[in-house]
């Protein structure tokens, strides 16, 4: 088990991605902190944990809002004392072209995408600097790295989230704290559910391993990175997209 004993929490494990790497983390012998702003899907997440013999808590936390977020921390530390990673994987989408797009959209894709990273992670950067290790991982996307028609505010997040990834690995690193990101590609996740067929089947025929990922393919880098198999890695952008983008 990679990860036996280490506290770890993971926004937006309710669903998609989120819930894959919650699963993965707690197979690999972490202690999951289960945290979505749907409460029922964080809770069943924990359950689902907790019947494989796992062990979880859930939380309600919207990363847009700090006082969630702290409430969630201070009962973490209440039973752990501390947190050993911190997946900041939550995200939503609000595509239009640039044009059409409204500030509204723009601002929530912002707020959340990039503003709820920097929440999380300041409410939990103190704890790790006292404790002289930690492993923050960031949900980037190809989207943040070569941009993608209608998602301006999209791209723009996730290439912020790569900002603070190469920033705070060179302010952390010294005090044991090591910060990665990771860009999946076209990923299978209930995000992908509205795109008609013929859409999904023209991104897969881009795709060289000629489909598109699983989000357990996502969970299964995370933990990797999370792991002390990747203690000498900080600062790194890890594409997962089956090479989309050659």
């Amino acid at each position: 088990m990679r990860l036996k004993g280490k506290v770890s929490i993971i926004t937006g494990a309710g669903q998609g991605i989120g819930k894959a790497t919650a699963l993965k983390f707690a197979q690999e012998g972490a202690k999951v902190i289960c945290c979505d702003i749907n409460p029922s899907a964080a809770h069943q997440t924990a359950a689902d944990i907790q019947a494989a013999g796992g062990e979880a808590m859930g939380f309600l936390v919207d990363v847009t809002k700090k006082d969630t977020i702290q409430a969630m921390f201070d009962a973490v530390v209440a039973k752990y004392g501390r947190v050993d990673t911190l997946v900041n994987n939550a995200g939503i989408t609000q595509d239009a072209q640039m044009k059409k797009m409204t500030d509204d959209q723009f601002d929530q894709v912002i707020e959340v995408n990039l503003k709820g990273v920097f929440n999380c992670t300041k409410v939990v950067v103190d704890l790790m600097l006292a404790q002289g290790s930690g492993c923050i991982l960031n949900a980037s996307s190809i989207v943040g790295i070569y941009g993608n028609f209608g998602q301006t505010n999209y791209a723009a997040s996730k290439f912020g989230v790569i900002g603070y990834t190469k920033t705070w690995s060179r302010e952390l690193g010294k005090k044991g704290i090591r910060v990665n990101a990771v860009a999946p590609g076209f990923i299978e996740t209930p995000i992908l559910s509205t795109i008609p067929e013929k859409v999904i089947q023209m991104l897969e025929d881009k795709v060289p391993l000629g489909r598109l990922g699983k989000a357990e393919e996502i969970a299964n880098t995370y933990a990797w990175l999370a792991s002390d198999e990747a203690s000498y890695i900080t600062g790194a952008v890890l594409e997962v997209s089956g090479g989309v983008t050659i």
